[in-house]
């Protein structure tokens, strides 16, 4: 990893920094000694945001597992729960679909 202060970065041409990425390189931008942002490959970022959406859908999972009961409720029980009718919904549905 290359670590540059901002007044470095600041004098350093943008393309040096992003040709440093491209080659696989993090770029750490620091203030006062302190990291404050990375310019990272896109391929590495790529990978990151595929990794969380895999970890965000197995806590998902996961959080449904642990919470699910086993019981099943109709549809028709839930509608009817709702105050709502069936065939009324479906002929709704049918003049939005014949509109389109």
């Amino acid at each position: 990893m290359r670590t540059f202060t901002l007044a470095e970065a600041s004098q350093t041409d943008l393309s040096d920094l992003v040709s440093y990425s491209e080659a696989g390189e993090v770029i750490a931008l620091t203030r006062n000694g302190s990291t404050v942002a990375e310019i990272v490959p896109a391929a590495e970022m790529a990978q990151l945001r595929r990794t969380c959406k895999l970890l965000h859908d197995a806590t998902l999972t996961l959080g449904r597992m642990a919470t699910d009961s086993g019981a099943r409720t109709e549809l028709d029980d839930v509608i009817t729960s709702l105050g709502l009718n069936r065939n009324e919904l479906e002929a709704e549905l049918n003049d939005e679909l014949a509109e389109r």
